[in-house]
């Protein structure tokens, strides 16, 4: 196999993006160990200068407009910000808040004359922004923001007020050191009437980095992770700002204080413009997965060369990834993680086609579900895959000086910011159990339970039109009846695809029968959601990893020659060890005998084997530049 063919093709069609923030991190040796070398603050300011550098290397401008300095090139952007995940993850998302959400709002919320006033100092670094929506008391539910913007037609200004302790913004990025201005998510008021959250541009710092009047910063403070990055507080007093501090895409005011929006429903509006800001999701959910290729990179690479035990009577002790053991532990890590890159090549693809060609709203949605999953799966894997790859790398795993430590702690938040999981999840769930409408309704569970009560014959119907599809699938999925021969069709895709695909829509037909069961019975919509919610959850991680397994099938179909075996042998693995994870419920659902489930425990086993010889060039494909892997405890790969 050839490692620079693997690389190349991993690396699709965004290259070069790629390469540009490689050449920077080799550049940088001392990025693996920032967080363990200096001092807070010194650590918060390297962390901006090692910023303001890639923004002189055009890392930003790929994803802007060129009319304001940029590319135009959103799928080279997110390529690239994927790549800072190799070295310091305190850069990458500092990077995340200054030029994918801050800018990322002015460039899809604002209108021209915000694009023409901020656009282009967002994007080089000169001005330095907060992307201000969390709030103390309102994490995830964003449409129960309690900070508010009312406005007075005495003075055509917006005054932004924080009301109580529960609306104060929580860790925000950039607030506590660097930012001077904030796009705050705050509930417009206009003569009296709410119309929901918008978001406005609300200077937060002089320029000698002092709080403006009514502003009150202070600083989180140390963190589990990632404190190179200045999370901070913010409390607003009345500040003013004027009118044309809202951004306006899709809600005006004008001077004489008439609000209009060409999106009547206010729901749907508020989901507009969430959804404008998917990128976000998108973006963490790719740098989780490198997160997790710069921790196998270290942990299989030390177990190529570490050495424990042997056989008796033999005097040479055996390299520790010769184990089964051993191999078990990292090698379907390692399949998940190729796996993941390649579903995550698809989003990113589909996002840049979504937002280049200005897709309808069932485009967008699919494209937010589509996010949401795959940022739950990819930051949850590299939970697992960090803190896997620590332990495999026994006490040496557990030295600063080794990275993985860092590295566990600094990515362990990703399962909570732009969306926690099991929220997102949810989200999943709730785009495949009906189509969205026009009456969409609130992500929160009451909201939830009530959509689900006004759709419940609907979706009886819809999930009824599944039951040709499942008998379809019993065709195809062999059950319990199958044990003359457990080995047969194991390596086939359609055998793969079906059994998850069975998976997947057994559990939505069980959701969407147990939600109408309860209403039918006059339960309460929240106590009918409430009692489904896992079953809900559970369902949405279901279409995800089938949408995973079919992206990696698609990719080695498409792959070079000269690679492809390798990659089928990943891919049987992982569609292997994702099944042998679920048996007991496709043994308690009929869809495995128990000769073909210790079948599949077999063959996850004899294609660690086949893996193992080609392990350490597998990861070597990543292009993870030496200086974020050549920690004291490995030596430089000779496949470099």
């Amino acid at each position: 196999m050839s490692t620079s063919g693997m690389r190349d093709y991993l690396d699709g069609p965004h290259k070069a993006a790629r390469d540009v923030v490689r050449a920077r991190l080799a550049g940088h040796g001392e990025l693996a160990d920032l967080a363990v070398r200096l001092p807070r603050d010194e650590y918060r300011d390297k962390v901006l200068e090692l910023l303001m550098e890639s923004a002189a290397d055009g890392l930003p401008a790929r994803g802007y407009p060129k009319e304001y300095g940029g590319e135009g090139d959103l799928g080279g952007f997110i390529a690239g910000f994927e790549t800072l995940a190799f070295g310091d993850l305190s850069l990458m998302v500092k990077a995340g808040v200054q030029f994918g959400l801050f800018a990322g709002a002015i460039l899809h919320l604002g209108t021209e004359k915000h694009h023409e006033r901020y656009l282009a100092d967002a994007v080089t670094g000169r001005l330095l922004g907060c992307f201000a929506m969390t709030e103390t008391g309102h994490g995830s539910n964003v449409q129960a923001l309690g900070t508010t913007a009312t406005y007075d037609e005495a003075t055509g200004e917006f005054v932004v007020h924080t009301p109580t302790q529960e609306a104060r913004k929580d860790y925000i990025g950039n607030a506590a050191r660097h930012g001077r201005m904030a796009a705050v998510f705050a509930q417009l008021i206009v003569g009296g009437e709410r119309h929901g959250v918008h978001c406005l541009l609300v200077p937060i710092r002089a320029e000698d980095g002092t709080p403006l009047p009514g502003v009150t910063l202070s600083d989180c403070g140390p963190k589990l992770g990632l404190n190179g990055v200045d999370n901070g507080r913010i409390v607003f007093d009345q500040v003013r700002v004027p009118r044309e501090a809202l951004l306006d895409r899709y809600a005006q005011v004008d001077a004489d204080g008439n609000y209009t929006s060409g999106i009547e429903n206010p729901d749907r509006r508020f989901f507009t413009m969430l959804g404008t800001l998917v990128q976000g999701r998108v973006s963490v959910g790719g740098a989780a997965i490198n997160a997790s290729k710069v921790a196998l990179t270290i942990a299989i690479r030390y177990g190529d060369q570490r050495r424990q035990f042997g056989a008796p009577g033999n005097a040479e002790e055996t390299v520790l990834l010769d184990y089964r053991m051993h191999q078990r532990r990292l090698l379907p890590l390692l399949a998940r993680t190729y796996a993941l890159h390649f579903a995550q090549a698809e989003l990113v693809e589909e996002f840049a086609r979504v937002f280049n060609d200005d897709r309808d709203e069932h485009d967008r949605r699919a494209l937010e579900a589509q996010a949401a999953g795959t940022k739950a799966l990819g930051t949850w894997h590299a939970t697992e895959t960090i803190q896997m790859c620590r332990e495999a790398c026994g006490g040496a795993g557990y030295l600063a000086e080794n990275r993985l430590a860092t590295l566990k702690a600094d990515t362990d938040v990703f399962t909570t910011f732009e969306g926690d999981n099991t929220v997102l999840l949810q989200l999943v769930a709730k785009g495949l159990l009906t189509d969205y409408r026009e009456s969409f309704g609130k992500l929160d569970p009451l909201g939830t339970a009530r959509f689900i009560a006004a759709q419940a014959v609907e979706i009886a119907v819809e999930k009824a039109a599944l039951r040709p599809v499942i008998e379809r699938l019993r065709d195809v999925v062999p059950n319990r009846n199958d044990a003359a021969d457990p080995d047969a069709g194991l390596r086939d895709d359609a055998y793969h695809s079906g059994l998850l695909r069975f998976r997947e829509q057994h559990m939505l037909s069980g959701v969407a029968r147990r939600l109408k069961a309860g209403i039918d019975a006059g339960d309460e919509p929240f106590e009918v959601f409430n009692r489904c919610q896992d079953h809900v959850i559970a369902a949405g991680r279901a279409h995800v990893d089938r949408v995973v397994l079919e992206a990696f099938q698609s990719a080695v179909q498409h792959a070079p020659e000269e690679i492809k075996q390798r990659l089928q042998h990943l891919y049987d693995l992982h569609a292997l060890a994702t099944i042998e994870a679920e048996r007991a419920w496709y043994l308690e659902h009929g869809r495995l005998s128990a000769g073909r489930s210790k079948a599949i425990t077999a063959l996850v086993n004899e294609l660690c084997a086949t893996v193992r010889p080609a392990a350490v060039e597998l990861v070597d494909a990543f292009g993870v530049p030496g200086s974020a892997v050549e920690v004291p405890m490995v030596v430089p790969s000779q496949h470099e």
